[in-house]
């Protein structure tokens, strides 16, 4: 056995000199084929499919972009469509791994800015007329929300007096059939309970128009100006700390590479200084038309609270009325606003 092994490392390769000549191999060359022999029979055994070996192109001793796999000669067209497919997906990770990193280096910036800013150590930015409207704002929407909170509590409370006022009607309406002695005093009391029911009504339709109009007022059209706000202060801090990062990049040593990074630097300024520049125009666009439709709405909806409460305290029917129809307010009765046992299914 050993011999037939022998004989076949013999026979497997012989090596050949730049001259196209049988070299004689020695002792030490034939030990070597030996086990190249057996690294072999271990490849074949328990090595790689066919598919995934490679075929070198050219000559002996080619270069290694000669290397063309063999899965490529059975078919060259699912090769070019596989190709493709991995470049995309290739694309896309790098992609992916780009913005990940400006995220990164973005993020470091701002929060060094914002810690050098409460720390006292860095500038800021600052619009002192901006800023005080912006402070104007929030302070006019807690307050707005404090009324919201009252007229719906209000509301609320009123609802549960009608109801009781209309539930004593029926009662009174009940015991005046059943009483002969004292029909005609559970009738007129009877009477008016169901007028104050009646009227109401009338006022709690005018007060949920009233709470619904300011719940528009502070929770859509404030809000979506808070929102705003909210960018702009985001986009101030970002120009702040690209400004922050320019200025000490100047105060440096200015070198070739250094002349790199400023240039980059102005650039990214540039950028962060045109989008907050353009946010800050929102801004105060934005501003000026709240502060416009909030005194529109709040005229009216103040004109309609008042007219509504007086008319109802004062016992008149008529004035409460016309002023539903003066402010286009329809009459809803209790319970009306909530979903029918069918919409809650």
């Amino acid at each position: 056995m050993a011999d037939s092994i022998m004989s076949k490392a013999a026979t497997m390769e012989i090596p050949i000199n730049s001259n196209g000549d049988t070299g004689t191999l020695t002792e030490d060359d034939s030990l070597e084929q030996v086990r190249d022999f057996f690294d072999l029979q271990q490849v074949m055994v328990s090595g790689p499919n066919l598919n995934e070996t490679s075929i070198v192109s050219g000559g002996y001793g080619g270069p290694a972009g000669g290397i063309i796999p063999t899965s490529s000669i059975k078919g060259s067209s699912n090769n070019n469509s596989g190709n493709s497919t991995e470049e995309v997906s290739r694309g896309v990770a790098v992609e992916k791994l780009d913005s990940v990193k400006k995220w990164g280096i973005n993020t470091y910036k701002c929060t060094k800015q914002m810690f050098s800013e409460r720390f006292g150590r860095g500038s800021r930015t600052v619009d002192l007329e901006l800023e005080a409207q912006i402070d104007v704002l929030r302070e006019t929407k807690n307050k707005y929300e404090i009324i919201l909170r009252l007229a719906t509590a209000l509301t609320s409370h009123f609802l549960s007096m009608v109801q009781t006022q209309q539930a004593l009607g029926d009662t009174f309406t009940e015991l005046s059939q059943k009483s002969p002695e004292l029909q005609d005093e559970f009738g007129y009391n009877a009477e008016t309970q169901k007028l104050l029911c009646k009227n109401g009504e009338a006022l709690l339709s005018a007060i949920n128009f009233f709470v619904s109009s300011v719940d528009t007022l502070v929770n859509k059209t404030m809000e979506d100006t808070l929102m705003t706000v909210k960018l702009y202060e985001n986009t101030r801090l970002e120009f702040d700390a690209y400004r922050s990062d320019l200025e000490e990049l100047s105060l440096g040593h200015r070198d070739a590479a250094a002349m790199v990074r400023i240039e980059m630097a102005q650039h990214d300024y540039q950028i962060h200084r045109d989008k907050y520049e353009r946010l800050r125009s929102d801004v105060m666009i934005k501003l000026k038309f709240l502060e416009e439709n909030k005194v529109k709405v709040m005229h009216k909806q103040l004109l309609l609270f008042h007219n509504a409460i007086s008319a109802y305290f004062a016992g008149n029917q008529e004035q409460l009325e016309q002023t539903l129809i003066q402010f286009n307010v329809k009459l809803k009765p209790p319970g009306s606003d909530k979903p029918s046992w069918l919409e809650e299914q």
